[in-house]
């Protein structure tokens, strides 16, 4: 079965070239003195400044961070919960930061309805985000919190223009938004989008970014914040309190998940984010090493969908607690581990023979410091639901739990925490930093990444690797790709193969966000996807 599925934010009816109003972003940077990459170019902006005043990686992403729940508000902000993968040069170091939430204290077990779990103030959990990047900026950056909030807190103020992309976005959540408190904010006048190349400004969010810089990020969990988020919570049914804020989310740092490709070594993000699929399926590549030459065939797509499938499969069959899975590595029945993934492609050879709302940002400094760092609140506008006093949205995580398995890892109950799909990587070559890689798009997110790796290793500029045709396979085997951008030939034969196909649009959001920053011999090359607003810039 195919299915048509299109998207008109592009149309040349909505989106005049010419338009003065509409900003073209740099998607490719490249300078001698560092680099930062993410998914709106005002954003990173605010990352450049950080890097030309001489702060570090950590900084400019820090900043970047923020920006980035100003300008992309849809997809991440204060109310929502942030991972990331950094390395440390002088150190040698690699790590994660999980920024993981959790539920609140007051969550029933299991039993909150599907309406609850994604809009309004029941589908919010205790968000990490200000928590994670304070921790992070504290004892990795170099720069003040309110160095690193100033282009935020003048960005909310003096306000952006609207994109088409976001424009598209708030129409798509149209009636979402209608029905819940983020509409004063989100919508003109409480009723209408915005339109395109519109003056965007949130007077609100600004004055709640200016307190947070000169109060502290602790007043958002313990101080005035906290109590304005309690008593919002409290007067809309809503289970997030005082207490549950009070217990500061600080980031736990971890290992990362480790494995080679080709003449690099993979750093990427472990439980609860989806490193697992990521390292699987790359393990699976080994099995298969004429993938990279035929991925535009209609066999390289149809073995590519075989590993990207079976790697979800896995993840989903097989959940791993966060704080448990160090001491379950060594085993072999692990999706990790590469004795597994030698029976798995076993398994994919015989088959082929007979016959699948997030951002992102990646940074690096004149040092080699980098880091891959993924945030959200969930869905595209989380919860649909705002404190009229604080001007963000909360996020919807409560839809990420498991509500049906009691003995779930990432079951629904009281302070758990819920499954993440983030990926934030980081690559390593004879132990240098080479390249800092993320996405967002759910499930989407590790086989973006994989298919730009796979594009890198065979000698594709960073651009051409970003930019080509994507795919993506669910658990039930429903091919989403950009099918026009295509072979003819690769449609029909999937569905001969079983898949049922969803043909997205040329660029789709829907198909993930790459922003990578990579070091090549002294100079620093970023690359912005164009499916997004991003851009990629370095100090001059």
């Amino acid at each position: 079965m195919i299915q048509q599925h299109t998207r008109r934010f592009l149309d040349t009816d909505l989106v005049d070239p010419s338009d003065k109003r509409i900003h073209y972003p740099q998607r490719v940077g490249v300078s001698a003195k560092g680099m930062v990459a993410s998914q709106h170019h005002l954003a990173t902006e605010a990352g450049r400044t950080m890097l030309a005043a001489g702060g570090n990686a950590v900084d400019a992403a820090v900043a970047v961070a923020f920006a980035l729940g100003v300008v992309e508000p849809a997809a991440s902000g204060l109310g929502g919960q942030t991972m990331l993968t950094l390395h440390l040069t002088e150190t040698e170091r690699t790590f994660c930061l999980d920024g993981g939430s959790r539920a609140p204290n007051r969550t029933p077990p299991g039993e909150l309805e599907r309406a609850e779990q994604l809009r309004g103030h029941r589908a919010t959990t205790v968000p990490s985000t200000p928590a994670v990047l304070f921790h992070a900026l504290k004892h990795y950056g170099t720069k003040s919190l309110d160095e690193v909030l100033a282009p935020s807190i003048e960005l909310a103020e003096k306000g952006y223009r609207i994109s088409p992309l976001q424009h598209h976005l708030t129409r798509r959540e149209l009636k979402h938004l209608k029905s819940h408190s983020g509409a004063p904010f989100f919508l003109k006048g409480g009723k209408t989008p915005y339109p395109i190349g519109a003056i965007f400004q949130q007077p609100v969010l600004a004055g709640t970014l200016k307190h947070l810089a000169k109060e502290g990020i602790e007043d958002f969990y313990q101080g005035e914040i906290a109590q304005l988020i309690h008593d919002d919570m409290e007067s809309n049914n809503g289970l997030l309190r005082d207490d549950d804020l009070a217990q500061i989310p600080w980031p736990v740092e971890r290992q990362p998940l480790i494995t080679p490709f080709g003449d690099a070594e993979v750093f990427t993000f472990g439980p609860p984010g989806a490193g697992r699929t990521l390292i699987e399926a790359i393990n699976l590549l080994e099995h298969f090493p004429e993938l990279p030459e035929i991925i535009d065939t209609p066999r390289g797509v149809l073995l590519l969908a075989h590993i990207i499938r079976k790697a979800n499969i896995d993840r989903s069959d097989r959940p791993a607690d966060p704080t448990l899975f160090a001491q379950e590595l060594e085993l072999d029945e692990d999706i990790t581990h590469k004795d597994y993934a030698a029976r798995a492609a076993k398994r994919i050879h015989r088959r082929i023979k007979s016959s699948g709302e997030t951002t992102h940002l990646s940074t690096i400094d004149a040092h080699g410091n980098m880091v891959a760092l993924t945030q959200s609140i969930e869905r595209v506008y989380g919860s649909f639901s705002a404190s009229p006093k604080l001007g963000f949205l909360y996020n919807n995580y409560m839809s990420a739990f498991e509500y049906r398995d009691i003995t779930h890892p990432y079951y629904l109950r009281p302070n758990a925490v819920p499954w993440a799909s983030v990926a934030p990587t980081i690559l390593l070559k004879t132990g240098e930093p080479w390249l800092s890689i993320g996405s967002p798009g759910s499930e989407r997110i590790v086989s973006a990444v994989l298919q730009v790796l796979l594009r890198l290793f065979r000698g594709d500029t960073p651009y051409t690797a970003v930019e080509a045709p994507r795919m993506h396979v669910s658990i039930k085997g429903k091919v989403s790709l950009e099918g026009t951008r295509m072979r003819s030939d690769i449609g029909p034969m999937l569905s001969r193969h079983g898949f049922d196909l969803q043909v997205r649009d040329p660029y789709s959001f829907f198909l993930g966000s790459i922003q990578l920053v990579m070091s090549e011999g002294g100079t620093y090359l970023g690359v912005a996807d164009p499916r997004r607003d991003g851009s990629a810039q370095g100090p001059d």
